[in-house]
């Protein structure tokens, strides 16, 4: 019996990810209560992720490997999620202006046998950005779905002064631990 890999999330940047990566998958996105109050960030990412698995895992057959994230912003241990409107995309954006902050991307990766669930941290420094620069991006629409109302990959890339830790789970995807993951405890690999 073959496996199916399921990505239980809508994000297309996940989606890039992993096709980019190789790897053959069918979208499921369940909605999920994504309200978890006084969990660090880290612990918050882990256990959306969990969610999100497990509601796919509902709607999906018993031998498919689910693999779900989540991905948060945290400025000084204060979690930036999506802005939602172009007002608090502003805020969030000149509270990061200048500053280092770390994005959280959790991720779970199970079947019907198996559960694995990390959190991996990158850190991210931002330079100094104009008021002019803030309102031309957020005039865009592109921060409003965006946790800390910024994507790395999009025009936002141009205010990162430096990074340390992994590009893809900025993105929305570390794909070096899921890919190791998916191959080794989940015998899932690429299409390369």
């Amino acid at each position: 019996m073959t496996k199916q890999l399921i990505l239980a999330s809508a994000s297309p940047r996940r989606r890039e990810i992993l096709s980019m990566a190789g790897y053959r998958f069918t979208v499921l996105a369940p909605d999920v209560d994504e309200s978890a109050q006084g969990l660090a960030p880290d612990m918050l990412v882990q256990e959306l992720s969990r969610r999100k698995a497990a509601a796919a895992a509902v709607l999906s057959v018993p031998h498919d490997v689910i693999l779900a994230a989540d991905t948060v912003v945290a400025l000084d241990d204060k979690i930036l999620g999506k802005p939602g409107d172009a007002a608090r995309a502003v805020q969030m954006l000149r509270a990061l202006s200048g500053q280092t902050h770390v994005v959280y991307t959790g991720f779970t990766i199970s079947d019907n046998d198996t559960a694995v669930t990390q959190a991996v941290a990158a850190y991210v420094t931002m330079r100094e950005i104009t008021e002019e620069e803030i309102n031309a991006y957020v005039a865009t629409g592109s921060p409003l779905d965006k946790a800390g109302a910024y994507g790395i990959q999009e025009a936002a890339g141009m205010f990162v002064q430096s990074l340390q830790g992994d590009y893809y789970s900025i993105m929305g995807l570390p794909i070096c631990p899921v890919s190791v993951l998916l191959r080794d405890t989940f015998g899932i690999t690429p299409d390369l």
